[in-house]
């Protein structure tokens, strides 16, 4: 019986935030296909000697799709390595929707997303009691469109922790729809190619940030990220109610529970 295609979130560029499962595949495969404009080439540390890397940064979704399934024909254990996590943005629905259409079997291995990886390397978290409780990833509408019901300054009506990608290039635009909602001294960090080591994090506010990512000629590979848990208020936890998990009173409560349940 033949492997599936596998689908490996590699993490957002540091080779050591891929899954252990990730890298067994890796340490397993005949073939990987990566994009080696997003992907760590530091990544294929982990293959054999003789695997098959092929970069398919320049090609386009039928050659990469050639590559695959002349892999699985061949019986090999074929990995497509995909940057921070497949199933975000990473154009995965049209590649399934091949292997599917010539019988081909897949399987999604899971990866540590950008987003995540930029709040835990500035010592935050994305939802804090009675600051956020949600989370709102998503996108300016370019080249790939967003549903009209999804534009940004109607989900800034949440006032939501938000972590919005491919959009840096576009910053005021993005500024401008967030200020529909949010007030222009709500903390926005701008993250710079999250898990390189060149990575950067530019601390601000919303009125700020658009003046910030021009002096530093950001224009690609950077997250927006804008909510109160960015701000130094998070960081102190002056003022923060403390999250019911840890409450004493709660922790009996629900042994109680346990007891008569």
């Amino acid at each position: 019986m033949k492997d599936p295609v596998r689908f490996v979130g590699a993490g957002p560029g540091d080779p050591e935030l891929i899954t252990v499962k990730g890298m067994r595949l890796l340490q397993e495969a005949d073939r990987v296909v990566y994009a080696g404009s997003l992907v760590p080439k530091t990544l294929l540390q982990y293959c054999r000697e003789n695997v098959l890397a092929f970069d398919s940064a320049s090609l386009t979704l039928a050659q990469t799709h050639a590559l695959l399934k002349e892999g699985y024909i061949a019986g090999e254990k074929v990995v497509r390595l995909h940057t921070g996590d497949p199933g975000l943005y990473g154009a995965l629905h049209e590649q399934m929707a091949l292997l599917h259409r010539d019988n081909i079997a897949y399987e999604i291995i899971p990866g540590v997303s950008a987003a995540f990886a930029a709040a835990a390397a500035m010592n935050r978290v994305l939802t804090i009691p009675e600051l956020s409780q949600t989370v709102i990833l998503t996108r300016l509408g370019a080249r790939t469109p967003v549903p009209g019901r999804e534009k940004l300054a109607d989900l800034a009506a949440h006032r939501a922790s938000m972590v919005i990608y491919l959009s840096v290039q576009r910053i005021e635009e993005v500024v401008g729809q967030l200020r529909e909602h949010y007030p222009g001294d709500t903390p926005a960090v701008v993250a710079y190619r999250v898990g390189w080591p060149d990575q950067k994090f530019l601390h601000s506010t919303l009125d700020a940030i658009a003046a910030r990512v021009r002096v530093e000629q950001i224009g690609r590979q950077a997250l927006i990220l804008v909510g109160d848990v960015f701000g130094e208020k998070a960081l102190d936890g002056e003022g923060i109610k403390r999250s019911k998990l840890y409450d004493e009173s709660f922790s009996h409560q629900y042994r109680d529970a346990e007891k008569t349940g």
